[in-house]
């Protein structure tokens, strides 16, 4: 079990140092803020993005500027929260491994599994997983509180696989690509956000 922990957080390590250092490169500035905010005041931030049920029992990991990973709150519950850039997620331990793997250019467990983004996201794009910013034509898309569900057997949902997603229901994120998964709206205060395509009409 302590080995399996031990993985887990180098996973996550690598995950979140890629995604850092892909957000450092497009923006061209660390993540200041982030680092200027307390540990409590960033649990608080990490754990709105998971149902209360969850969020009591979840885990809290923390990226340092130094790149290594700071674990804030042990998981009880298989679930690990934290704020990616300015997103805030919560996943199970098969999402993070999806999305590690993704991370690294590797092939995704094809086990399923479950991230809340409750608090909505900032945007990406819907076709290029590696995307770091909007283009004209690379279909960004902002979500608002949503669910992903991840692995092989949210392909078989039946959700639409357009470039142009309406992010108001559910659909599928990077379509045709190896990391394709399911974007489920649930509702909530934050506004649905229009695709790239819509903004345009």
């Amino acid at each position: 079990m302590r080995t399996l922990r031990i993985l887990f957080a180098v996973a996550v390590s690598l995950a979140l140092a890629s995604f850092v250092s892909a957000q450092e490169k497009s923006s061209g500035k660390m993540m200041h803020k982030k680092a200027e905010i307390s540990d409590t005041a960033y649990t608080a931030q990490a754990l709105s993005a998971a149902p209360k049920a969850i969020a009591k029992d979840a885990g809290v990991v923390r990226m340092e500027a130094d790149g290594k990973m700071k674990t804030l709150r042990e998981s009880k519950n298989g679930f690990t929260c934290m704020v990616m850039a300015t997103n805030k997620m919560c996943n199970d331990a098969n999402s993070m491994e999806f999305f590690g793997a993704m991370m690294k250019g590797e092939t995704p467990t094809d086990k399923i599994g479950v991230s809340y983004m409750l608090a909505g996201d900032e945007g990406a794009s819907n076709t290029d997983p590696k995307a770091t910013g909007k283009t004209a034509d690379n279909h960004w898309v902002v979500t608002g509180p949503h669910i992903m569900v991840t692995g092989t057997a949210s392909k078989s949902l039946g959700y639409p696989e357009t470039a142009d997603a309406d992010p108001s229901k559910p659909y599928m994120m990077w379509a045709g690509t190896p990391y394709e998964h399911a974007m489920i709206p649930v509702g909530g205060s934050k506004p649905m956000a229009k695709s790239a395509m819509a903004e345009k009409k």
